[in-house]
């Protein structure tokens, strides 16, 4: 059988999500204890690959196991033996042919700055005092909607067959001492969010103007956009699927 986990991750601690030859990983940690537990070799596939440093308060990935599964048996006894930055919140069963990575149907990022200095969020969000355009980094998150290639925010030499992604929503929302980036889309490049949330920031500075962007996105050139924003800023906050992916919950 097939089925899917919930989880979410502080990624202070982890190399990112997929394994790593000779570093620490979310999905390392993940299948050890679970083949602990299940007392059987598992492999799992996640939603996708956050980066170094990244969190994720909502992440899904799929295992395959022969018998039948008490999930809320197995979600206690994962808890009880993951370490302190990895929860797992429900297991459930799929059909055969489920897939945690292409059966998603978009996945929304947060990205937080924090605009004052912070002693309790330094690990967790981008600390800038400068004072920044909000209203300029909302209009250059209308100009997104107009394109489908993002290569100039793709970090480079990967291998990705197209550099396409269809962007559903992006704006930023200003609560207290702290801005937040919320994006959607089908899909992301390879440090995309980080890299439009460094172009964002230097619009925010005026250091370019929100009508750059339209030759920044046309140059498909990732020097040509800004700076890659800290990581331990970034959360992956939702994955969409299909209900009929679902055998039960």
């Amino acid at each position: 059988m097939r089925y899917f986990l919930e989880l979410s991750y502080n990624g202070k601690a982890y190399h990112g999500w997929q394994n790593q030859p000779n570093a620490i990983s979310v999905q390392e940690v993940l299948e050890k204890a679970l083949s602990t537990i299940l007392k059987y070799q598992i492999a799992i596939v996640g939603a996708g690959r956050t980066d170094t440093g990244v969190h994720a308060s909502k992440m899904f990935a799929h295992f395959d196991f022969e018998n039948e599964l008490s999930s809320k048996d197995l979600v206690y006894k994962l808890n009880s033996f993951l370490p302190k930055d990895i929860a797992i919140h429900s297991i459930y069963g799929v059909n055969s042919e489920a897939h945690a990575r292409f059966d998603a149907i978009s996945r929304t990022y947060h990205y937080k700055i924090s605009t004052s200095k912070n002693v309790f969020d330094y690990d967790f969000a981008y600390q800038i005092q400068l004072p920044l355009d909000v209203k300029a980094m909302n209009e250059a998150c209308e100009i997104l909607f107009k394109y489908k290639d993002f290569q100039c925010f793709s970090k480079s030499n990967t291998d990705v067959k197209t550099y396409y992604c269809d962007i559903k929503e992006a704006f930023w929302t200003k609560n207290a001492d702290a801005l937040v980036f919320t994006i959607t889309a089908n899909r992301f490049l390879r440090n995309m969010v980080r890299a439009i949330v460094g172009t964002m920031v230097n619009i925010g500075l005026g250091k370019l103007k929100p009508k750059d962007l339209h030759e920044i996105i046309a140059s498909k050139d990732r020097s040509r956009a800004g700076f890659s924003a800290p990581a331990h800023g970034l959360y992956l906050v939702e994955i969409i699927y299909p209900d009929h992916i679902k055998l039960l919950k």
